[in-house]
């Protein structure tokens, strides 16, 4: 940034980022917007790096919960030059994104720092662009079995002193003891420090606050293998024989085709494998599952959860009933139910233009209402047989499991005055993100 640019657009708001090493360690862009800020917001311990001669400004520490205080702090300081601190580049994880949500970006000007990731891998030596990055902060530590395979760089934010220790305990308990855990304290300040051990003989109960774990991933010998492509064993799922079996499912999720960012509702989520193995997709994909008895609603929070997924929404009621205020789907699978009355019918009508539904069934009743459903919207109607090698005395033999009968479609836009059309305007649009989670400033 040039010394000639704006510290901030007119009525606007300044965002510096700031690292362990304080004022020190701020380029003399960033030390000028501070130092002309009437009004300098932050975590209490990074106001405390500023020197109170330099910055003049009224300091104000975030209250908590941040990200509903955040449009009523800024309002009332509306018209006098704002400087939001944030650790290392906001826009990473920080501040910059719940400030952009809020205000606008274009009411933004972000000087950025380097982020506590960028010193990470400086330290360490990995490739920056070759390492996964998982944030804690907020949000459910089991999100991390979803980014663990064998020989994999791994780095997560911690939320505080006590996350090591619960990184290592997830690890042992998950099939992965062997990981050594580095965590790097106060990267790029005087107290900077390392502490270096395997998850199995992890012996910290607390480390410094602000700070870094890398991984190195290494599974134990003994531990279930889940790749990261759709189809997991059926072993890694907790279940009472509602369950789409393996290959059927990876033949079932290419059809649904994720994509990132897309919402599935997993109708008759039985053990909820459709839901996990698409949000396994791509960390952005979503999913709710929709499942009318408790207890596999239950079992289907507890999958998502071992399996890394922890985000998958769960809503527990029978179908189509349980659909209702649901936001918009970009894809449907149904997977059981499908002779409830209305229920085709109105994860048909749920679909925007281009959306994509998929219906398995194993029952001839539920054929028919699928060969109907073709018959009218097109798509594709196959039928998927899978045959499993057995003992048969001293010989092997095939065991033929029952066939699989699948539509999958995807909805053409509608044209005036056809039967699409008509749905698509009685149904109101209820399309809004599933998210879960918050940044950390």
């Amino acid at each position: 940034m040039s010394g000639a640019e704006p510290a901030a657009p007119a009525g606007g708001i300044a965002v510096v980022g700031i690292g362990a090493d304080g004022w020190d360690g701020l380029p003399e862009a960033s030390r000028r917007v501070l130092r002309a800020a009437e009004v300098l917001i932050g975590a209490p311990r990074q106001l405390d790096l500023l020197p109170g001669g330099d910055c003049p400004g009224e300091r104000i520490a975030w209250p908590s919960p941040l990200r509903p205080a955040v449009p009523g702090l800024l309002a009332a300081h509306a018209g006098r030059a704002i400087a939001v601190l944030a650790s290392g580049d906001p826009s990473f994880h920080g501040i910059g994104r719940t400030l952009a949500e809020t205000v606008g970006a274009d009411r933004l000007r972000i000087h950025p720092h380097p982020s506590s990731v960028s010193y990470a891998c400086a330290r360490l030596g990995w490739p920056l662009e070759e390492t996964e990055t998982v944030s804690l902060v907020a949000r459910p530590l089991a999100a991390l079995a979803a980014v663990l395979h064998p020989g994999r760089r791994v780095l997560v934010l911690g939320e505080g002193p006590e996350t090591p220790a619960r990184v290592a305990s997830l690890l042992r308990d998950t099939g992965w003891g062997g990981t050594r855990i580095r965590v790097l304290e106060q990267l790029g300040g005087p107290r900077e420090r390392v502490l270096d051990a395997t998850a199995g003989a992890w012996p910290y109960e607390r480390t410094d606050a602000l700070h870094v774990l890398a991984l190195d991933c290494v599974r134990d010998p003994d531990a279930l293998r889940l790749g990261a492509a759709p189809g997991l064993p059926d072993e890694a799922y907790e279940h009472d024989g509602q369950l789409t079996k393996r290959y059927v499912r990876a033949a079932t999720l290419a059809a649904l085709a994720p994509a990132p960012g897309e919402l599935l509702w997993d109708v008759g989520g039985g053990s909820g494998s459709l839901g996990i193995e698409w949000m396994r997709t791509h960390r952005a994909c979503r999913a709710v599952a929709i499942e009318k008895s408790p207890e596999r609603a239950a079992r289907i929070a507890r999958n998502a959860d071992a399996l890394g997924v922890p985000a998958l929404k769960v809503v527990t009621g029978p179908a189509p009933e349980a659909l209702a205020g649901l936001p918009t789907p970009d894809a449907v699978f149904v997977g059981g139910g499908l002779t409830a009355p209305g229920l085709l019918a109105a994860c048909w009508d749920a679909l925007p233009a281009g959306g994509r539904l998929v219906a398995n069934t194993v029952t001839l009743e539920s054929e028919a209402l699928l060969a109907e459903a073709h018959r009218r919207h097109g798509g594709e109607l196959v039928r998927l047989a899978v045959a499993t090698a057995v003992p048969v005395g001293g010989f092997t033999g095939w065991r033929q499991a029952m066939p699989v009968t699948q539509w999958s479609v995807t909805k053409r836009p509608a044209t005036e005055g056809s039967d699409t059309q008509r749905s698509v305007t009685r149904r109101s649009d209820t399309r809004r993100p599933v998210t879960k989670g918050s940044e950390e400033g």
